[in-house]
């Protein structure tokens, strides 16, 4: 915003807009000239300067060499973000294993893992052994812990809006677990926890199949299906987290999805969605029994919501997946309107992109601020301060 258009006010809050406004446009527009920067802004030079010297000395922007071949003269200073000023950790749990994805403070992704964890753990040693794949993680992405400015993990069941996991039938014991709290105690940043379907959809809006939609959702295929929603480009929760949970109802068909391929374990189901990709009668009958049972609830879902896309993603969806066609088949004639249904991309990585992109979220609220003074994003908080906000999605 131009400086002129806070004349007379809070000089306090004029540098905190100014600041907010051009750290924004050099995270966003690249790097760029002091010339550049005042134009994109809408600010005088000295005043651009002035700005630029305060997110230098917050480690926030960097002064770049000179590019070579500029001319005649002495070439122009160039600035740019520093995205590696800090991370935001995402981490996806379920029953089977944990997932991590770390990336910078543009979203680029620099390290991952993932590791097996014991169906039948309790939650004490589930949550070890996922403090065992964090610090693998970061030794892995060469990023120190104390890097880290926002910290976001998705898992299946509800989620309240303080990082307890209300109700869940995936994961043994996790019930009544104020996981944002249990997760906390590693990490000296906001913690934040979401329902895994929810942050699948999130991901698809930010880098997947959605980019191009604002009212979208996310049916995320797993040992049972959940749903997410996206309204408007910002994540439904409901008033309690709840918002998208219509597989409790039996009749709609969203449970035991993984156990209606197999018995087994999903390994043994993407066995089963393979062999019927490659025409095995069989298999092509099972997923076909499948996609009937579940389009009842994706069109509900689609009925109440009117999308202009539904994404199926999970981890029983992959490239090609027939499932996708099929569920494209039935669900379409039991729509009002006309809707697209399209596969997830993002393969087994959504959920963790998803929780990448809430923390990055919960740390961009902190850069951007107006209310108080900026402060360290990566700064201890209290528990109410590390509740989950709905944010609109960059």
């Amino acid at each position: 915003m131009p400086q002129h258009s806070l004349h007379g006010g809070d000089p306090s809050v004029l540098r905190r807009l100014n600041s907010a406004a051009t750290l924004r446009a050099l995270r966003d527009g690249g790097e760029a000239t002091l010339s550049e920067l005042a134009k994109r802004v809408g600010l005088s030079r000295p005043t651009t300067e002035g700005v630029l010297g305060e997110l230098i000395d917050r480690g926030l922007a960097a002064e770049d060499a000179p590019r070579p071949g500029s001319g005649l003269g002495r070439p122009a200073r160039r600035y740019r973000f520093r995205a590696e000023a800090g991370h935001a950790l995402g981490i996806d749990i379920d029953a089977r294993r944990v997932r991590l994805l770390v990336a910078d403070l543009t979203g680029e992704v620099v390290g991952g893992h993932r590791a097996a964890l014991d169906v039948q753990a309790p939650p004490g040693e589930r949550i070890t052994g996922v403090r065992a794949a964090v610090k693998a993680c970061l030794a892995a992405a060469h990023v120190d812990r104390q890097s880290l400015w926002a910290v976001a993990a998705g898992t299946p069941g509800v989620v309240a809006p303080d990082g307890t996991v209300t109700s869940c039938t995936v994961v043994p014991g996790w019930e009544g677990l104020h996981l944002a709290r249990e997760l906390g105690r590693s990490f000296s940043c906001p913690v934040l926890v979401e329902n895994d379907a929810n942050l699948a959809a999130m991901a698809e809006r930010w880098r997947g199949a959605a980019r191009d939609a604002d009212d979208v959702v996310c049916v995320h295929a797993a040992l049972h299906t959940g749903m997410g929603a996206l309204i408007g480009g910002r994540l439904h929760r409901g008033r309690w987290g709840a918002a998208g949970e219509i597989g409790m109802l039996d009749e709609l068909g969203l449970r035991d999805t993984t156990a209606a391929l197999s018995p087994g374990c999903f390994d043994e189901a993407g066995e089963v969605l393979d062999a019927a990709a490659q025409g095995e009668p069989e298999a092509k009958g099972l997923v076909e029994r499948l996609a009937a049972r579940m389009a009842r609830g994706v069109a509900a879902m689609s009925l109440a919501l009117d999308p202009e896309m539904i994404v199926v993603g999970g981890p029983l969806v992959r490239a090609g997946s027939p499932l996708v066609a099929e569920l494209r088949r039935r669900v379409r004639p039991l729509c009002l309107s006309p809707v697209r249904i399209e596969g997830s991309e993002l393969g087994d990585e959504s959920v963790g992109l998803g929780a990448v992109r809430l923390a990055l979220d919960r740390i961009d609220e902190d850069l951007f601020r107006l209310d108080r003074p900026s402060r360290h994003p990566g700064g201890n908080e209290t528990g109410e301060e590390r509740q989950t906000r709905p944010s609109p999605l960059s």
